[in-house]
């Protein structure tokens, strides 16, 4: 019988081929060995599944969907298939720094009260290259209560947490509050960070231990329309909420800035196309 892991480290996959081996390697050279890696082909019809299954480490667990199912739901799945108390979901183009599992299961086994640890990130183009550093975590670095994050959150009018490859979460927690929800893709990773501190408290570290990736192909590349929009709902929302206890002068502060942060994320995919043309020329 296989010894249960203590961390699983997901990599959902559809016709990732581009980048895929990349990241797996950034998953294989943690320095924390005790994880599985379990890479699910979501139906891809590109060399995904061959890559995945070509890398000959035990610690690998490959499956793949009859079906192309929307993203939430292969999210949802991926979880079902761990066998790990914690779980760190990696997309198919983005990296995680070699240290980034030994920092962040070390305060999470040694602090039962904690639901949530997060890093700092890179952003990085479509070569790797990083075109802007230590991203996110403004005002969220150490230990803080859900509510603290989510005034916080609120005021950003964004999502200052980041995305999944750099959060570390508890598989329990992640059922108790009912997984990634299917009705607002864009915004289901801070969703799922927000439900998830009504059950412990927060940890933003100060190291950069990840790289989420700017694609000119990505999701993300062409839902920004969307993206503001449930983003903007989703900041009413937390604000509404009795159990956060967001301030008045908290939501104000958050319609006011979520233009600004749209304008940067609108920013951070035009330098990402200006550098793969350079690099194309």
């Amino acid at each position: 019988m296989l010894s249960i892991p203590s961390v699983s480290v997901c990599v959902p996959v559809y016709n990732g081929e581009r980048f895929l081996a990349e990241t797996m390697r950034s998953i294989l050279d943690q320095t924390y060995r005790d994880f599985e890696l379990v890479v699910l082909d979501n139906g891809s019809t590109d060399q995904s599944g061959r890559i995945a299954r070509s890398f000959g480490d035990p610690r690998i667990r490959v499956e793949r969907n009859r079906e192309t199912l929307p993203q939430a739901e292969n999210w949802n799945r991926v979880v079902e298939l761990t066998r790990g108390p914690l779980v760190k979901i990696v997309c198919a183009d983005d990296l995680l720094h070699p240290r980034c599992l030994e920092l962040q299961v070390a305060p999470m086994d040694s602090d039962p009260g904690l639901a949530v640890v997060a890093a700092r990130r890179h952003m990085i183009d479509e070569q790797s290259r990083v075109i802007v550093p230590r991203r996110g975590l403004s005002g969220l670095v150490g230990v803080h209560t859900g509510v603290e994050v989510a005034r916080r959150v609120v005021r950003s009018g964004s999502n200052p947490i980041g995305e999944s490859n750099n959060v570390l979460f508890r598989r329990d927690d992640f059922f108790t509050v009912g997984g990634w929800k299917t009705d607002r893709p864009n915004v289901m990773d801070i969703d799922l960070w927000l439900r998830l501190l009504q059950l412990g408290d927060f940890l933003g570290l100060p190291e950069t231990l990840a790289a989420f990736r700017i694609a000119s192909d990505s999701i993300s590349s062409h839902s920004d329309d969307e993206l503001y929009t449930q983003q903007r709902m989703l900041i009413e929302e937390i604000g509404e909420s009795p159990y956060f206890q967001v301030r008045g002068i908290d939501l104000a502060v958050g319609r006011v800035l979520a233009p600004a942060g749209r304008a940067r994320r609108r920013a951070l995919y035009a330098l990402s196309k200006v550098a793969s043309r350079g690099k194309a020329a």
